[in-house]
């Protein structure tokens, strides 16, 4: 992820993971679709944090990514497509980030540990774009909603792979299935927290010292 002007995000284009959604196009290349489709996700997330879905309109938004109303529309069926498409970005960009972080570790509890300090860190840098999603996904579609909360799950089970790993490793102690499900949702809603109660912790805690003590606590509790 690279920072653009006035301390802006943009999210890196990364090969969509499953499971996703497929929104029809009046395009016949593929390569071309992913690449405009990119150019409107890129120009609107940052509408979308700063206006809302709602009050932005879709002549902004084509206005945004260089191209005519009838250009977007030969990539997208509609507006919240494209808020699904933030959606899906977003969630690919932190997972991607909390992946590469983990490849390398060695036990199951040395990667959770690598694990929960790279996602505690992805949350505090996205915070705007999580923000987004739980803001404004209750405007998507079922379908589309139904492919977001799948994104959101995947993440959590990078978790889960974890504490598997860890129980089979002997590197955290023996739990069931229920255990390694819930402490994943856990870590997952921990690294939310920050976004969420940021005008709360912030005063309190720098981001270094609220994942020492998240850290403490979660393997703690796992050792």
């Amino acid at each position: 992820m690279s920072t653009l002007a006035g301390g802006r995000t943009r999210l890196k284009a990364l090969k969509p993971a499953e499971p996703t959604r497929d929104i029809p196009t009046a395009v016949k290349d593929p390569a071309l679709v992913a690449k405009r489709r990119r150019q409107i996700v890129d120009a609107t997330v940052q509408l979308f944090i700063k206006k809302g879905f709602h009050k932005t309109t879709t002549r902004e938004m084509a206005q945004a990514a260089g191209f005519s109303i009838g250009t977007l529309y030969e990539y997208v069926a509609s507006k919240e497509d494209v808020l699904y498409l933030v959606c899906q970005a977003i969630h690919d960009e932190m997972e991607d980030r909390l992946r590469q972080r983990i490849r390398h570790a060695g036990s199951g509890a040395q990667a959770l540990a690598a694990a929960i300090e790279a996602y505690f860190s992805v949350c505090d840098q996205m915070s705007d774009h999580i923000l987004l999603i739980y803001q404004e996904t209750k405007s998507l579609p079922p379908e589309s909603m139904r492919f977001v909360l799948a994104h959101e799950e995947r993440i959590t089970q990078v978790f889960a792979e974890l504490l598997d790993r860890g129980v089979g490793d002997y590197s955290l102690r023996p739990l069931n299935r229920a255990e390694i499900e819930l402490m994943a949702h856990n870590i997952a809603v921990l690294g939310h927290m920050w976004t969420f109660r940021r005008w709360s912790l912030r005063p309190r805690f720098s981001l270094e010292q609220y994942i020492a003590l998240q850290s403490e606590l979660i393997l703690g509790q796992l050792r």
